[in-house]
């Protein structure tokens, strides 16, 4: 557990019980503040009981004797408009903050040459598989490495701040929005499209929470930028110009003058001084396809601002065996592949993972986002059918109309079974049931996870049904 300092005998509210919303409770109590909770969530106030911080209605707590307002990343800061608890901070002149710039403090307060280093990954996609990968390299490579934020453990339950290591963190744009003082060794910001614009107004709003994890950098600081859609390639340029960091742009598109890039499956670098090939990447399985050539060249990159040589970090990608539900393979029954992209909430990565396969059996549908699936009209020429579920099925079909054939299936189980029935009778060589949703799970699952899960079941079932006829 990370405390904070100079905590002792302040009064803190924490709205927002999940885990991050325990794990910033937990931490400031350990830090001897009095913390103040509340849920809106009856199941989620139950977890505090017999805690010091048992959750009470915030109509209960001292609001001017209050020093902060840790709010949880999911509760909305300013759009589509600031919820009720922001506003009642904001009307009584307490500062609102969340569990990211609580640890910001706590290494700011350490001396410099004791601080660790944090390396802080962000972007609409891969910075799961980013992030656990520069984690997996700096651990295999000796140093003394912690990853958490967004993925996995919150970063205040992460071990306490050492000399000479360092802290790998997945940042989303909800948590960017609330710090101000992280200053990250290395930031990587991978790629922009449209995503949570719900939560951020318009795209404009989103890249400017993006680009808060840039906020504190300094001279000797890594930006590492993915310049591979416009907008990135725009904010690359204005670090560039504004030169607090060393900008180290990232590319799987084509080569780069400096940075790091991948071409034909091969990772280059020209960075702070160093040039050459890092190594063929191109057989890794869990780096399959040119999105994940991309996160490995930021991860590259990264590796690098932290003293890993190219080479090494290379071998060490080949240890890294993926993430579940990020094009994971579920399993194979006779010819045909199962892919578990589950994670695939928006268009942008559902076009990520249909680039990476042909003969494709396209599982795909949810709760909608913004755009639809127009823009993956042209990628239709490799998918043999799209098998549509939950809200989004009609509006997919339209959106698809001549493009490809899309069939109305409901629910998960009946698409899958009529994919899997479609790609064991087509002749193909090696087709591909592919889960990639380009929606959001929450109409029919509880998260992408339950859906990735319920999918693996799926399959297995059916693979053990094969097995006994």
């Amino acid at each position: 557990m990370i405390t904070i300092p100079r905590m002792a005998k302040k009064k803190i509210g924490v709205f927002g019980l999940g885990a991050t919303g325990i794990s910033a409770a937990e931490a400031l109590v350990a830090s001897g503040a009095q913390v103040f909770t509340f849920d809106e969530s009856q199941t989620a106030r139950d977890k505090t009981a017999n805690t010091e911080y048992r959750a009470e209605h915030p109509k209960q707590w001292p609001w001017a004797e209050l020093s902060a307002l840790v709010l949880s990343p999911g509760v909305p800061l300013t759009h589509p408009k600031p919820h009720s608890m922001v506003r009642k901070a904001q009307s009584e002149g307490v500062e609102i903050i969340g569990d990211i710039e609580l640890f910001a403090r706590a290494l700011d307060a350490m001396p410099d040459l004791q601080r660790p280093k944090v390396v802080a990954v962000t972007g609409s996609n891969g910075k799961s598989t980013t992030t656990a990968l520069i984690g997996r390299i700096l651990k295999e490579s000796g140093m003394n490495a912690a990853v958490g934020g967004n993925i996995g453990v919150p970063v205040l339950s992460l071990p306490a701040p050492s000399p000479g290591m360092v802290y790998v963190l997945e940042l989303s744009s909800y948590q960017l929005d609330l710090c101000s003082t992280l200053r990250a060794d290395a930031a990587v910001m991978l790629n922009l499209s449209p995503d949570h614009l719900d939560r951020h107004g318009d795209m404009a709003g989103y890249a400017a929470s993006k680009k808060r994890i840039f906020l504190n950098q300094r001279p000797g600081d890594f930006a590492i930028v993915g310049v591979d859609d416009p907008l990135s390639q725009a904010m690359c340029a204005e670090l560039s110009v504004q030169g607090k960091a060393t900008v180290a742009p990232v590319s799987a598109e084509g080569a780069l003058g400096r940075g790091v890039f991948a071409l034909a499956g091969k990772l280059f670098y020209n960075l702070d001084g160093k040039t050459g090939e890092a190594g063929d990447i191109s057989q890794i399985a869990s780096l399959r396809g040119q999105h994940n050539w991309q996160n490995a060249a930021a991860a590259l990159a990264a590796a690098m601002a932290m003293d890993v040589s190219p080479a090494l970090a290379v071998r060490l990608m080949e240890r890294f065996e993926g993430l579940p539900h990020r094009m994971e393979i579920v399993g194979r029954i006779g010819r045909v592949l199962y892919v578990n992209d589950s994670k695939a909430t928006n268009a942008d990565a559902a076009a990520r993972a249909l680039k990476s396969y042909d003969d494709i059996y396209w599982i795909a549908g949810g709760k909608p986002k913004e755009g639809g699936v127009e823009s993956l009209r042209s990628l239709m020429g490799k998918v043999r059918g799209a098998y549509l579920i939950g809200e989004a099925a009609k509006a997919f079909e339209a959106q698809l109309a001549g493009a490809v054939a899309c069939i109305q299936c409901g629910d998960l189980a009946a698409a899958t079974a009529r994919a899997g029935r479609d790609a064991a009778t087509s002749g193909s060589e090696a087709p591909v049931v592919l889960l990639s949703p380009a929606c959001a799970s929450f109409d029919q699952f509880r998260n992408f996870e339950e859906r990735g899960e319920i999918f693996r079941r799926i399959v297995q079932k059916a693979a053990r049904a094969g097995e006994a006829a």
